[in-house]
């Protein structure tokens, strides 16, 4: 099976250096992006299976970003990152096309059990589209 490749969005660098550590040792390809507008970006020249998004960051919010997400890159899969319990913040992901959203602090492993999810639900989305 191919690996699966996620961008990781925050802007907090050693939370990204720390992620992206953790989910490489564990065979997933990891790029990171300190803002919205870097994703962006990122994303534009290079497609990812998943997406890890803070809802809180400086510039474009999480929330922004992931709605020029859903009008430039329809089908990805996005799991939205909200931490201090803020449930409501990943509430509000979902109701803008989010996949899935996960507190801070979490667990790696359920972490990866989301990804691997959303990284599934997205290849099930391009198998419907004809796109693979």
């Amino acid at each position: 099976m191919t690996r699966i490749k996620v961008l990781v969005v925050d802007d907090e660098p050693d939370f990204l250096k720390l992620i992206k550590r953790r989910l490489s040792k564990r065979n997933i390809d990891v790029d990171v992006a300190t803002s919205g507008e870097v994703a962006l970006e990122s994303l534009r020249k290079s497609p990812v299976d998943v997406l890890i998004l803070d809802v809180k960051m400086p510039g474009l919010s999480g929330i922004e970003t992931l709605k020029e997400i859903r009008k430039r890159f329809g089908g990805l899969s996005v799991i939205m990152l909200t931490g201090h319990g803020s449930v409501k913040s990943g509430i509000d992901g979902m109701s803008h096309g989010a996949y899935d959203y996960i507190l801070k602090p979490f667990s790696i492993d359920d972490l990866l059990e989301r990804i691997r999810a959303a990284s599934e639900h997205s290849r099930l989305k391009k198998l419907d589209r004809g796109d693979v």
